[in-house]
């Protein structure tokens, strides 16, 4: 067995040193970057750039597309948690005993966390097939979601021309309740949503006109994804 020889052993582990520290470094630059992005998403909307979340971070835009090539990437960081919460509050609804009130407990859970970030409330009215975290989510939303219509109807509480597309309607009604009334009337979406269960409960005071087809809501929200992250002149997204 070769004699240790103590400078070879320090080159060694002043190597190891130096690379766990640049990893930590990577580590922290990753969660200023996502917490800036955060702040940034919920003060200016999904549209904001790339460019700002790097400022607001203190960082260069190089760095920002190192551990974030594209937009989706930073998206699925700074919302999959919140969306998890999101797909969870089906769960929770459908736990609930009483099923017209696990359905508009729902909505008015879903409805509050569009109220308390500008950027989540774009991400529920929009499709991201790029980015396979907030799909499932939103996935596993939907279908729990369909069994709480299917609950409240079979109870008699929820009019029987209720659909899903009704749902998305009201979050991206909702929506523009939120940014139209910003600082100045912050509840004003309550009242709205309040008016909205009214309107789903049965016996119907009368017929509505057909909801939009699948394909063509689907649609609406693919083009509200694109432009939220589509590409900035002259930089990477």
């Amino acid at each position: 067995m070769s004699p240790r020889d103590p400078h070879t052993e320090a080159r060694v582990g002043a190597a190891v040193s130096a690379g766990q520290s640049k990893r930590s470094d990577a580590e922290r630059n990753r969660g200023r970057i996502i917490a800036a992005a955060r702040t940034v998403f919920g003060r200016d909307g999904l549209n904001a750039s790339m460019a700002s979340v790097a400022r607001e971070t203190g960082v260069g835009i190089a760095t920002l597309f190192r551990h974030f090539p594209h937009k989706e990437d930073l998206l699925a960081a700074v919302f999959a948690d919140r969306m998890k919460t999101y797909a969870q509050a089906t769960d929770a609804a459908l736990a609930d005993p009483d099923p017209w009130h696990g359905f508009t407990r729902y909505i008015e859970t879903v409805c509050a966390m569009q109220a308390t970030d500008r950027a989540f409330a774009d991400i529920l009215t929009m499709n991201f097939p790029g980015v396979p975290e907030l799909e499932t989510y939103h996935a596993q939303a939907y279908e729990g979601f369909l069994e709480l219509i299917a609950r409240a109807k079979n109870s008699g509480k929820l009019r029987e021309d209720f659909t899903s597309r009704d749902l998305v309607l009201l979050l991206m009604a909702n929506a523009g309740v939120l940014s139209a009334t910003a600082d100045a009337a912050p509840d004003a979406w309550r009242r709205l949503v309040a008016w909205m269960i009214q309107s789903f409960q049965a016996p119907a005071r009368g017929p509505l006109p057909d909801p939009p087809e699948d394909t063509a809501l689907y649609e609406a929200m693919r083009r509200a994804s694109q432009s939220a992250t589509a590409p900035e002149t002259g930089k990477r997204r």
